[in-house]
């Protein structure tokens, strides 16, 4: 760490916030607006810069993309022998919303996030979208590189048990059929979107449940968008059981 970056880290107002991304993720920030930004909830979003208010909705965008870009990376070279549809699976068990939920919450970012929900029984999300914004800060903040050097070493293989994963079974859209089923309400899966071109063709899949939308997935294929859309569905689903 170079005199300049240490002073400016010493005698930051920001030094706190330095700090713990610092013990969490092994770096000091360069820019720390960035994950200011990253760490705010459209809920606490005060500023307004053209009549929009500034929070962390594009920051996740990003950070979504470039997540699932160097997970599907790491797990390409890992599995060499491996098809396709098992590599996408492994892709949908690590950057699924309740895996990033529960790893947020294990990396203490609740204490980071500002968001006036974090008592609603529908919140819990509020961390998984805070860490893919944070990852989208980092992308800006240091590139690509120093990004999949961060992800790999001191986030997957630290806090996630891949061979133990591989056998996990989280097939969400499985789950919410057979949910559907029980309780005898139809759902239906439609792909309203497409963006991008060729390689980079993503799908947006819309879930609907008794024809309201329950869950968005966007995703390089469809049956992944699905996964994802399934997933958020599920976890609305839950919500609404718990406050009931």
């Amino acid at each position: 760490m170079n005199l300049r970056l240490l002073l400016r880290v010493l005698f930051s107002p920001d030094k706190e916030l330095t700090q713990s991304i610092r013990n969490i993720f092994g770096f000091f920030p360069g820019n720390i607006f960035l994950y200011q930004l990253a760490l705010r909830h459209k809920s606490a979003a005060k500023e307004k810069i053209g009549g929009i208010k500034m929070s962390n909705e594009r920051l996740e965008y990003l950070g979504d993309a470039v997540l699932s870009s160097i997970v599907a990376d790491y797990l390409f070279k890992k599995y060499p022998y491996k098809e396709e549809g098992f590599l996408t699976e492994m892709r949908s068990k690590i950057v699924s919303r309740n895996q990033l939920n529960n790893l947020s919450m294990k990396l203490g970012l609740s204490k980071l996030v500002k968001t006036s929900l974090m008592r609603n029984s529908k919140s819990k999300s509020v961390l998984g979208n805070a860490f893919e914004a944070f990852i989208g800060a980092l992308y800006l903040d240091r590139g690509y590189n120093f990004t999949r050097k961060i992800l790999i070493h001191r986030i997957i293989e630290v806090h996630f048990d891949i061979d133990k994963l591989e056998h996990e079974n989280t097939n969400y859209k499985s789950q919410l059929i057979e949910w559907s089923q029980k309780e005898k309400i139809a759902i239906q899966f439609k792909v309203v979107d497409e963006v991008g071109n060729g390689y980079g063709k993503q799908y947006i899949v819309n879930l609907f449940v008794n024809g309201k939308v329950k869950g968005i997935g966007r995703d390089y294929s469809i049956k992944a968008a699905e996964q994802t859309a399934a997933e958020k569905a599920l976890i609305s689903i839950e919500g609404e059981t718990v406050k009931a």
